[in-house]
């Protein structure tokens, strides 16, 4: 390629001129091409170690003129052919403009100035992407694709120096990562190390440090380790491996591919070693964090954030800290935890000013929201420029009127009709919705709390004072959205929340509150949207509606039942991936207890989106996450329990059920409901505390336990016992709690008692660490779970294949893998087209034609050559049954098992049909006109006296009695058709027959339709390129030539049948087709079917050995005729070459258009395959797939001598 001119002064170190003229000289690297020895190993370990670009280059060209001593490069090519083609452009373009110049910085000036301009030229064709990127980058991008055969479409994010180590010996090198890939490249004094591992092959992945392997990072694989340490920055290093395995489990779990954050704010100059990519994902981690801090929507992007002090007028001081603007929010966190965090949204902000600076206060800035509250932030570094950003953003924020802290505004009537627009609506007719049902426009609670008498004793009392503790607060600290959180905030939720502010705390904490801001109506038009909707998620739902907190008078009647069904069909029609998942009723029915159905539903999206990520969609991955976490921190915790646990197996029977109810199943209501308060203030690591507070305190009762029932019984009847002695609500009874009533009632335990255990004992739980063992062990769950899919497709296929349950997993992973390729290495399909969760595991993954040929072309016993590409899409247009381009795993197994372990007859017959419609296209045989020539032109010598043979067995056939003929012939239908009239046509008649045309039939050759002269030569065709690479190539292109030879002859023989008279009398119908047997050669096809008009009757009797025989002395006749043919060696076979065989080269005659009237049958083609043994022996050899599927797994670590600097150099070039 063509670089910028760059000054050279030592143009011939480490460097060999090729080729020279007076302006140009082209040099190659030393130890890269032609010899090289010793000095070759050293410059490339060079190459390799520093980095250079000779690596990726290993041919330049330089301009210098006679008189300078200073080179200037201008060209340099990773093959000999492209650095020839800039050379020769050279010469050609600008040797005689050059010589017509008189003064030599005249001739540099110019030379300099063309190639600037043909940089520029193909700089305007690139994308911005790679324009952002260094040309250090890009040269490193290059060289990844160069060394380990990526395409363009996999793109570097990063690449760093490092040791990778083979047993116990380092390897010095680059390990480049990419966003589908983790490579290594080394080569070392002619020692060239590649590695090659998928990010969704990736089981584990650890940063440690031991005595061996100081510092480094252990990458797992189902099959093996590798280790790399010697980072110069090893935390920035992991971090983006952390990141890249994430992005793959997400590819496995939601077959989403990676995309590229278009929107990202392009940086002044571009970084020398920074990939637009990684500074992509920079910001993703940044996002991610951001949103977890503040409890903000998925499509929150962080603008920025700068140190800066808060003015906090509860506590009269300034808090150091930082602010975070972001495109809807200015949020602030103090750098000590928990002393003060703020979050604005920019839709409350009236006004931003700037205050007077002053030595005490420095650059303050001023912030007033529309309820009142005033904010003031100082010691601001550059604070017009954040005034600009924050005015910009308050410019695209639309201007809505929503009243902070009166969500809960007093509805027309007391418990009925929302005033959401959709309910009052006519619905279309629905078999479980009623638009005429009463709903709640306001908590449940409240509604049937009405009807009870006030309770004022000591437990009202304690209610009164929570409540007006929370008053306090909210005057001191503000109340909505933008209130301080502080300590003192998280002593009143473990205090418990008073229940008329249970439903405005939870929106607030949980982010719900900003979400149903910025999305009004948003609820009504998705229950408009879910009514009279009938699918699996509503089917589900209906079963559990009435499972739901059934103890609860609320959900005794209609109206909690309805506003349940409402809020659960409208997540599912909000989010059809999760659609509904058991366990989500239950944390809904709480949820409406104490807030409207809109903010419900708000509630809902925030635990299943953002606080508890994949918990509820199919296969519950959050929880199994989440579960294996638990364990950890049991094991670091409790850790003599711990392995008690390990060995009753009760942590995984517990966890689930605990995590995805938030304790609401297993605990009595009173007292889960104040752990779900905590909960939606600190997030999963409350649920985490409680988790290993509940084991601690049974830990000497879990010890003594002799079996898994017994610990379940021990915790069960220590979760039903704790208690919230402080509840004004009237006692639900607990059904669980009623099913494990022993002689003595156990003691009870309260609720406040056990959270406060929690956060004295396992307080210290950061969020940021629970994250890092999340990714942990999600990586351990996705892949097991890929695991268990594939062990649920082999059973399931396993008793239709002929492969073992090995060869059927190993095909399998390999299926997948192209599936997942397809989804970031571009497809014609999109990857939710190819992937449907709904479907069994059997038909969930799907390929395209693109990944099926690739496959195929990797599998196939059926080598093809350089047709091997033509033949992979008839096969993959035979195996769509559906026609919807894509095939599935079930489909691909089948095609594959046909030809690696059927039957001769079985495995001709799916060659046969790759020749007919629809596996074989009109277009494709439009050189079968050339190639009948072949056959035609040279068979003439003994053409006429066959044919005259055959003129004359015509004569005698059609001499016969016709009539009769005629009559035998049409006698079947005609005789049908009578008969079906005299038949009385009932209804029973015609299920029966309509009940019979839907049984599956089993194919049989007899099935299979004719193949006319066009796709026979396209049969021809390809057996000629499958025997291409055989070892017995020429006996089987001796049998293949005779083969065809007699079938042509065969088809010419029923075209003369057929164009009589189309009647054949039935006695020399059969005759001719009795006479096969009694050939001892090629001319048991050839004659035997010479007359196969009709074709079942004919092929039927082609297998019987002994036949009845009439009319000796005509197939005698025939038989010799036939045989002189074939034995007259006209097809000299051995000179035929592969590629020439099957081009008509002859002069045009009479047999050189295509016959519409010609056509042959399958079994005319099968017997006269039967009579060439090597052709039987060919498809009855068996083929070993491991062999073909070994040779088709990922590329892993290869290691290999280079014994010479060209085989190095073709390494390269290769990949």
């Amino acid at each position: 390629m063509w670089i910028t001119p760059e000054e050279v002064l030592l143009a011939n170190a480490l460097w060999v001129s090729e080729r020279a003229n007076p302006f140009f000289t082209l040099q190659r690297r030393k130890g890269h091409g032609r010899g090289g020895g010793i000095t070759g190993l050293l410059v490339g370990t060079l190459d390799v170690v520093l980095d250079s670009s000779a690596r990726v280059a290993p041919y330049r060209i330089l301009h210098q003129t006679q008189d300078s001593q200073i080179y200037w490069s201008i060209a340099c090519g990773s093959c000999r052919k492209e650095i020839t083609e800039h050379w020769e452009w050279l010469e050609a373009n600008l040797l005689q403009t050059l010589s017509i110049f008189e003064n030599e910085e005249d001739i540099t000036t110019f030379v300099k100035g063309k190639i600037q301009g043909i940089i520029a030229e193909e700089n305007k064709s690139k994308e911005s992407t790679e324009e952002e990127d260094s040309g250090k980058f890009r040269e490193a991008e290059l060289k990844m694709r160069k060394l380990f055969g990526m395409p363009d479409e996999e793109k570097l994010v990063n690449y760093y120096s490092c040791s990778y180590w083979k047993g116990r010996v380092p390897r010095q090198g680059w390990v480049y990562l990419s966003v589908n890939h983790l490579c290594f490249y080394s080569f070392l004094l002619g020692k060239e190390v590649t590695l090659v591992v998928q990010w969704t092959d990736v089981t584990q992945l650890e940063k440690n440090a031991t005595l061996l392997f100081p510092e480094s990072i252990r990458v797992t694989t189902r099959d093996t380790e590798h280790f790399f340490s010697m980072f110069l920055n090893i935390n920035e290093t992991f971090k983006l491996m952390e990141q890249l395995a994430n992005i793959a489990m997400r590819q496995l779990l939601d077959n989403e591919s990676f995309s590229a954050d278009r929107t990202l704010p392009k940086p002044c100059k571009p970084h020398k070693n920074v990939s637009a990519l990684k500074r992509d994902l920079d910001a993703r981690a940044k996002n991610e964090r951001y949103r977890a801090t503040f409890r903000l929507t998925q499509d929150e992007k962080l603008d920025g954030h700068t140190d800066c002090t808060l003015w906090t007028p509860f506590s009269k001081m300034h808090v150091v800290g930082q602010m975070f603007v972001s495109n809807n929010y200015i949020c602030f966190a103090s750098k000590e935890e928990d002393l003060c965090q703020l979050i604005i949204p920019l839709r409350e902000v009236s006004i931003v000013e700037k205050a007077d600076s002053s030595s005490v206060l420095p650059s303050p800035l001023s912030i007033s929201t529309k309820n009142k509250m005033t904010f003031l932030f100082a010691n601001l570094k550059d604070r017009d420029f954040l005034v600009q950003r924050i005015s910009d953003f308050l410019q695209r924020t639309p201007d809505k009127l929503w009243h902070d802290g009166k969500e809960q505004s007093d509805p027309p009537s007391p418990g009925f009709p929302s005033t959401s627009p959709p309910f009052s609506k006519e619905s279309p007719p629905g078999w479980y919705y009623s638009s005429n049902l009463p709903t709640a426009s306001q908590g449940l609670l409240s509604i049937f709390k009405r009807d009870a008498p006030e309770d004022l004793g000591p437990k009202a009392t304690k209610e009164k004072m929570k409540e007006e503790s929370w008053n306090i607060h909210f005057f001191e600290f503000g109340r909505g959205v933008c209130m301080y959180r502080t300590s003192k905030t998280r002593e009143l939720v473990l205090k418990g929340i008073p229940e008329s502010l249970r439903g405005e705390l939870w929106m607030l904490f949980s982010g719900a509150q900003n979400e149903m801001a910025t999305h009004p109506g948003y609820y009504a038009e998705l229950v408009e949207q879910s009514m009279g909707r009938c699918t699996l998620a509503t089917e589900e739902i209906e079963r559990d509606l009435h499972r739901s907190m059934p103890e609860h008078h609320a959900f005794q009647n209609e109206i909690g039942i309805a506003a349940l069904r409402r809020v659960l069909t409208a997540y599912a029609c909000r989010n059809p991936n999760i659609g509904y998942c058991q366990a989500m009723n239950i944390v809904t029915s709480v949820l409406l207890l104490y807030c409207n159905e809109e903010q419900a539903f708000w509630l809902l999206v925030a635990l299943c989106e953002r606080m508890l990520p994949d918990y509820y969609n199919t296969r519950v991955v959050g929880a199994l996450v989440d579960q294996g976490v638990f364990e950890e921190l049991t094991r670091e915790c409790l850790p003599l329990l711990y392995e008690r646990m390990q060995e009753l197996g009760v942590i995984s029977t517990i966890s689930l059920s605990w995590f995805l109810t938030l304790f609401l199943s297993v605990m009595p209501f009173e007292s889960a409901v104040l752990v779900v308060d905590c909960f939606f203030y600190e997030g999963i690591k409350l649920i985490f505390q409680v988790s290993l507070a509940v084991l601690h305190a049974n830990m000497e009762q879990l010890l003594a336990c002799s079996d898994e029932g017994e610990a379940m019984t021990v915790l069960g009847r220590y979760l039903d016992n704790v208690v919230n002695k402080q509840t004004v609500s009237p006692p639900i009874p607990h059904l669980h709690a009623l099913l494990t009533i022993g002689d003595e009632p156990p003691p009870e335990i309260d609720v406040f008692e056990l959270i406060k255990a929690s956060y004295e004992k396992f307080g210290s739980l950061r969020a940021d660490v629970i994250e890092q063992m999340r990714f942990k062990q999600r990586l351990k769950v996705i892949q097991s779970l890929e695991d268990t899919a594939k062990r649920s497709v082999v059973r399931a296929i396993m008793t239709e294949s002929a492969f073992s349950i090995e060869e059927l997993e190993e095909l399998f992973v390999l299926f997948k893998a192209k599936h997942i390729m397809s989804c970031y290495w571009g497809a014609s399909t999109s990857a939710a087209e190819r992937h449907d969760p709904s479907l069994p595991y059997l038909e969930q993954y799907r390929i395209d034609v693109g990944q099926f040929g690739q496959l195929f072309a990797a599998l196939t016993p059926w080598g093809c050559g350089v047709h091997t590409p033509t033949i992979a899409t008839r096969v993959f247009r035979l195996l769509d049954q559906n026609k919807d381009s894509l095939i599935n795993f079930k489909e691909f197994v089948t095609g594959l098992s046909g030809m690696y372990h059927g039957d001769m007859t079985e495995k001709l017959k799916i060659l046969f049909k790759l020749h007919l419609p629809p596996a074989l296209c009109p277009e494709e045989a439009e050189s079968a006109l050339e190639a009948t020539q072949f056959f035609t032109d040279d068979a003439s010598p003994q053409d006429s006296p066959f044919l005259s043979d055959l003129d004359f067995l015509l004569q005698e056939v059609t001499s016969a009695d016709c009539i009769k003929g005629a009559e035998a012939g049409d006698g079947t239908g005609n005789g049908n058709t009578e008969n079906k009239k005299e038949k009385t046509q009932d209804y029973k008649y015609y299920l029966r027959m309509w009940a019979k045309e839907k049984e599956p039939k089993k194919e049989t050759i007899k099935d299979l339709p004719k193949m006319n002269q066009e796709q026979f030569i396209e049969f021809c065709k390809t057996l000629y390129n499958m025997f291409s690479e055989d070892p017995c190539e020429q006996q089987l292109y001796h049998s293949i030539a005779t083969v065809a030879s007699l079938l042509l002859h065969i088809g010419e023989v029923g075209k003369k049948f057929s164009n009589h008279n189309g009647k054949k009398p039935e006695n020399n119908l059969t005759s001719p087709s009795l006479e096969v047997p009694n050939l001892e050669t090629e001319d048991e096809s050839g004659s035997g079917n010479a007359s196969g008009a009709q074709v079942s009757k004919a092929g039927e009797e082609l297998m019987v050995p002994q036949l009845p025989s009439s009319d000796e002395e005509v197939k005698d006749d025939t038989s010799v005729s036939s045989y002189s043919v074939v034995s007259a060696g006209s097809l000299q076979c051995e000179d035929i070459a592969d590629d020439t065989v099957l081009i008509g080269c002859g002069n045009q005659r009479r047999g050189s258009t295509l016959d519409a009237d010609w056509s042959i049958t399958f079994e005319q083609i099968l017997a006269s395959i039967l009579t060439e043994p090597p052709l039987v022996d060919f498809f009855e050899k068996k083929v070993d797939i491991q062999v073909k599927m070994a040779a088709c797994k990922a590329q892993r670590t290869v290691e290999r001598q280079v014994s010479s600097s060209s085989e190095y150099e073709l390494s390269l070039l290769s990949g």
